[in-house]
């Protein structure tokens, strides 16, 4: 798996500054869940993150380009801390 966004599996983290994903899903302030791990897709500069959200597995999807998600990619521990 990737860890381009240096996160601890098994660690449990909060949402501290909303973001949008891939998807156009906006996870806001005190969103917590448990990291699992990372895939990263070179063909479309997508990375998979998968968490823990009450027990069941969930993925957040993420585009590293400048017109996508790249500026959260890059910056994700100011938009999530370890709990």
């Amino acid at each position: 798996m990737d860890n381009s966004l240096n996160l601890i599996a098994g660690q449990l983290y909060l949402v501290k500054k909303p973001f949008t994903d891939f998807d156009g899903l906006v996870h806001g302030i005190g969103e917590t869940w448990t990291y699992q791990g990372t895939n990263f897709l070179p063909y479309d500069d997508g990375l998979t993150l998968h968490v823990l959200i009450d027990n069941k597995a969930v993925v957040y999807r993420l585009q590293w380009r400048e017109d996508a998600q790249a500026e959260i990619i890059e910056n994700f521990k100011d938009y999530v801390e370890p709990c």
